[in-house]
């Protein structure tokens, strides 16, 4: 019986171009909040759904860790900690998860 080689997937490459997508999703979400002035509240399902995600890309980030630069992974899971920080600025950020809120006049 002839022995047939095994190959194995490269993820390297997709790997690596993942943690790139996450982290700069990351960085330039946090940066948005925190620079853009919210005007409006989404609705709690949205809200936490965001929150969800925000969770769900650090995590994801911390098991494809090897995949990238380490200075870029830490910059990322400061802005993905920031992203929850910022929620926890007041209770309008709470619920627009931006870092300013204010109405528009009408």
């Amino acid at each position: 019986m002839t022995t047939q080689p095994t190959t194995t997937p490269d993820n390297t490459k997709k790997n690596s171009t993942l943690f790139y997508i996450m982290s700069a999703v990351l960085i330039f979400n946090f940066l948005y909040r925190l620079l853009a002035t919210a005007n409006e509240y989404p609705s709690q399902s949205v809200r936490w759904l965001e929150m969800a995600i925000d969770a769900g890309m650090i995590v994801g980030l911390i098991g494809i860790r090897k995949s990238g630069p380490q200075w870029l992974l830490i910059v990322a899971l400061i802005a993905g900690v920031g992203l929850f920080g910022i929620r926890m600025h007041s209770k309008h950020s709470w619920a627009t998860g931006h870092w300013n809120y204010s109405l528009d006049r009408r």
